[in-house]
């Protein structure tokens, strides 16, 4: 358990420019130590880099985001080239003159690796880098600081198959202590006060040594694969309709998934077959309108699926393992 945990601003930077010395005007100003940890706001590394653009805010998230997540109004929430879910893909009008709008790094990893090199080379010290941007979170009002950058530092830390104080063994837990770090800096950070770093002291036990620089924050994202939440309500739906896939090859399905689909006023019923189902009764609307709701219901359980309609009323819901 740390004992003590100290958090001070790194106050006194000029604004930043493209080219500026990051490495020197942050050892230049703070009382770096073996040990600390630097939280750097992700604006002043994009400034130094030259990451300023020129066109509208609108055409800059078009050219940085790889999928759109989604979107409400002229509100976008969308997969950065970083594998970042972010709003607006991370860019940024404030602060910047008109017409002009900053990005993201491009490698924020590699933007923290370099910064870290750079201030072991000139001051000598050891410690480790985290590149922060403010996030909105799902189910949470409000914002905070989170890791996109880290070089370093432990950026997870595997508490599982440990045990707590009372002997249950841990199955899932992993803090996700580059975000720890990046929100527990903004504390005495702020747009306003224009302290775009602060400095952690008393976590030299999540530092690596000199010439590791660990997994990075790209450690922390999740592969949109295994996310259950990879879309938002409204793309979510788009897709169970419009973007199906095929089925490729066998798979079994439990008819549980589809129970309280028929209401009690409809002559329509439903057949499971191998590897398809077949739905049939006396109105067409109705068969087809239920025969597409399991093609839904089946395509959200990550089935491939296709709806064929057969003579009179009646129609085959295919499925199976999805089609890459």
């Amino acid at each position: 358990m740390r004992k003590q945990l100290e958090i001070f601003p790194v106050t006194g930077l000029p604004e930043v420019a493209g080219g500026d010395d990051l490495a020197g005007l942050i050892g230049d100003t703070a009382d770096l130590r073996d040990g600390d940890v630097i939280a750097v706001t992700s604006k002043i590394v994009s400034k130094a880099e030259g990451r300023l653009t020129t066109g509208t805010r609108d055409e800059a998230i078009d050219a940085e985001l790889v999928r759109v997540v989604a979107q409400r109004g002229d509100t976008r929430i969308v997969q950065t080239r970083h594998g970042l879910v972010m709003a607006a893909a991370g860019t940024d009008t404030s602060n910047t003159s008109p017409g002009t709008v900053l990005l993201l790094p491009v490698d924020p990893d590699a933007s923290a690796r370099a910064l870290r090199s750079a201030l072991k080379d000139r001051y000598d010290v050891n410690v480790g880098v985290v590149v922060t941007d403010t996030l909105g979170r799902p189910w949470r009002n409000g914002q905070t600081d989170l890791a996109i950058g880290a070089a370093g530092i432990r950026v997870i830390e595997d508490l599982r198959g440990t045990t707590d104080s009372h002997g249950n063994v841990l199955a899932v837990t992993e803090p996700a202590v580059a975000d720890e770090i990046a929100s527990a800096g903004e504390l005495v950070k702020g747009k306003a006060d224009g302290v775009p770093v602060a400095l952690l002291r008393g976590l030299a036990d999540v530092v690596l040594p000199v010439g590791e620089d660990g997994d990075g924050a790209r450690a922390l994202v999740r592969d949109a694969e295994l996310d259950l939440f990879s879309l938002g309500t409204r793309e979510a739906a788009r897709a169970a309709v419009l973007d199906r896939r095929r089925p490729s090859g066998p798979r079994e399905v439990d008819p549980a998934l589809w129970a309280g689909l028929l209401a009690d006023d409809e002559d329509v019923h439903i057949e499971l077959l191998d590897g398809s189902l077949a739905v049939f009764g006396d109105e067409p609307v109705a068969v087809g309108v239920i025969a597409e709701r399991l093609a839904v219901l089946l395509h959200a359980e990550g089935y491939g699926v296709t709806v064929r309609t057969g003579p009179g009323s009646e129609a085959t819901v295919t499925f199976g393992s999805r089609s890459r």
